[in-house]
């Protein structure tokens, strides 16, 4: 078993940025992907809110981190964590073919992922017209002066639908029951806006499309009213769910101190309730949630780290 000084448990913006510090302080660095590395960006086709890229492929930004991380010396592995113990001052952790890998520290960028809705057609649709993030994908010239539809009825429903009315020409909110569940002050920003409507008691059924330069994109949706079963078609650009995420904290939900919502508690900077593991990226970010702000967390937590670690020498 190798000995690390420091395993990063988690790939994307986040993890690969970490790798590229890490590595470049002279530590040795373990990044354990994930069977699926990359994170969210990806299944982004185009990003533009990335600094210094006026338009990038998500993949594209993605694969460009991990290259930059590995050639400043950090070693990649396309596995997942399944286990964290301590055993004479290192953290063992046992991946997913049952390899051991030894460690004096650990970063956790695990990431999060975005809750979604089953319909015919959702997943064909994902990226296509479909989204879950509107200051990620809202001002992209196919949004832009088209009907958007919401999904969802809490604070993260409404901030996505005043944020998307800034290039819409209408926004429609889909609330599944009869009432919204965001503060006050978030519904009344949504009712003072002319461009939002809210429908109550209805829910999606299906995504329907149309050809783009052979690329499915999306066109309309069907609806149903949960109450009168009466179905209807509105023709729109983008449906974008604002419905929360979930952060990938099962690996660690019994070993380190979460908030409430299962996200991973800062205690100071970077650092988490265990000495020597340290936090970034989605899975302790239930605010931003950008890749440019895992990135940045990815720094933070590998200088936190590279620190720690030599006050420990």
């Amino acid at each position: 078993m190798e000995n690390q000084d420091v395993i990063i448990i988690g790939s994307g913006p986040a993890g690969y940025t970490a790798g590229i510090y890490t590595a470049r302080a002279n530590l040795k660095s373990l990044i354990l992907e994930g069977k699926n590395p990359g994170g969210q960006l990806m299944t982004t086709t185009t990003v533009e809110n990335f600094p210094g890229h006026e338009s990038i492929d998500g993949f594209e930004l993605i694969d460009r981190m991990k290259t930059q991380a590995e050639k400043a010396g950090c070693k990649t592995v396309q596995l997942d964590a399944i286990k964290i113990e301590k055993h004479m001052g290192y953290f063992i952790v046992t991946d997913s073919m049952e390899k051991t890998h030894s460690a004096r520290s650990i970063i956790l960028a695990m990431g999060a992922y975005p809750n979604k809705l089953n319909f015919t057609n959702s997943d064909k649709y994902w990226n296509k017209g479909i989204s879950s993030c509107a200051v990620c994908d809202g001002a992209l010239p196919m949004f832009r002066k088209q009907t958007i539809v919401v999904v969802g009825g809490g604070d993260s429903a409404m901030e996505e639908a005043l944020f998307l009315s800034r290039f819409a020409s209408k926004v429609v909110i889909l609330v599944r029951s009869d009432k919204l569940r965001a503060s006050k002050a978030m519904i009344k920003k949504v009712e003072a806006n002319d461009k939002i409507k809210i429908r109550y008691n209805n829910e999606v059924i299906e995504a329907t499309g149309t050809k783009d330069l052979d690329n499915d994109l999306l066109e309309s949706i069907i609806i149903i009213d949960n109450k009168t079963n009466e179905k209807k078609k509105i023709h729109c650009a983008g449906l974008f769910y604002g419905i929360g995420h979930t952060p990938n904290t099962q690996l660690v939900s019994n070993i380190i101190d979460l908030k409430p919502n299962k996200y991973i508690k800062k205690i100071s900077g970077s650092k988490t309730s265990i000495d020597g593991i340290f936090t970034c990226g989605d899975v302790s970010d239930d605010n931003y949630r950008q890749a440019i702000t895992a990135a940045a967390s990815g720094c933070e937590a590998a200088i936190d780290c590279s620190r720690y670690l030599e006050n420990k020498v």
